[in-house]
């Protein structure tokens, strides 16, 4: 089945751009660092309109991941006292593609530069999408998690 699947090619819209080569400590303090996008600017006009959203939902390439060995199963946020679980019923970074998705609060839109906070990425990460967040069509009010991500 894998020879069947087909290849892809992605291109890279734009780049983050902060202080950060590796994850702060704790992680939990990702939600506060501010970052830049810088778009291709051949791509500036796209943003037209951009800043009328509070949010957007950004798609990224986690450069210094890919390549690495991704195990199947994994234990969720590395911890011992969590049941072992596949990769796809995880967050993990560990994927056989390593694309991250975040939604930020963006703070700003000069030209082809967008100032935003809460994206977990490093610094020189290859942004691939960003789409507008929209409460009524990317909320879910009814979702359900495992139990033991509650703990």
């Amino acid at each position: 089945m894998a020879g069947e699947m087909p290849d892809m090619v992605l291109k890279a819209i734009g780049v983050v751009r902060n202080d950060f080569k590796k994850p702060p400590e704790p992680r939990s303090d990702w939600d506060k660092v501010v970052s830049e996008i810088v778009i291709d600017t051949s791509l500036t006009e796209a943003l037209d309109g951009i800043d009328e959203y509070s949010h957007l939902i950004v798609l990224y390439w986690m450069h210094r991941l890919a390549g690495s060995e991704t195990p199947l199963k994994q234990r969720p946020m590395g911890r011992q006292d969590r049941p072992l679980k596949g990769l796809f019923a995880l967050r993990t970074p560990n994927r056989p593609n390593p694309i991250g998705k975040k939604t930020v609060r963006l703070l700003e839109c000069r030209g082809n530069i967008l100032k935003v906070e809460g994206l977990d990425a490093l610094d020189g990460s290859p942004v691939i999408d960003i789409k507008p967040y929209m409460p009524g069509y990317d909320g879910v009010p009814d979702a359900r998690v495992p139990s033991w991500l509650a703990n």
